[in-house]
């Protein structure tokens, strides 16, 4: 195990957090089912097949927004975005900046590359004047929650539902 993790270690001496272009997105669409098979067991409501979350193409291509990808050896091991929104009128702030898609590959988890993605996000929304973040995260992925945690993160709000269908 130990010279597994020594392999890890090496191969990050080769990380690049870079922009996602528009020829990334076949793999970007294989990450997206991955994140929607991470979330599964904390949301019994995901459709089993057809299941999609984001409309990777907009993102791509929208000003507003700006998809990463972390590499390795040029192989995709993680992405994530950050998309300027409107914020709620009761706000102070007018706008804020949404993270989402965050996914490492398992192999790599525990490494700090989830939190090189979001300093990453995090620059780039205060380079267009944003200082408000927010992310979804479900509250049964304590891992998840502990990692946005140590990134400076809190709990803000408790969204809840019924399904009177079932």
């Amino acid at each position: 195990m130990r010279k597994y993790y020594q392999n890890i270690l090496f191969q990050l001496k080769d990380l690049k957090i870079r922009k996602a272009l528009v020829n990334d997105q076949a793999y970007l669409l294989s990450l997206e089912q991955k994140v929607i098979e991470a979330e599964r067991p904390y949301n019994s409501t995901i459709k089993s097949k057809g299941a999609v979350y984001y409309d990777l193409t907009s993102l791509l291509i929208d000003d507003a927004s700006h998809i990463v990808v972390a590499e390795v050896n040029n192989q995709i091991i993680g992405t994530g975005y950050a998309q300027v929104r409107e914020s709620k009128k009761s706000l102070k702030h007018s706008k804020h900046s949404y993270l989402g898609f965050m996914y490492v590959e398992p192999e790599y988890r525990g490494l700090g590359i989830n939190k090189l993605i979001m300093e990453n996000l995090i620059e780039w929304s205060k380079a267009q004047g944003i200082l408000d973040f927010y992310l979804d995260v479900y509250d049964g992925n304590d891992a998840a929650i502990r990692a946005y945690e140590k990134a400076g993160f809190s709990k803000s709000l408790v969204e809840m539902k019924i399904n009177l269908g079932e």
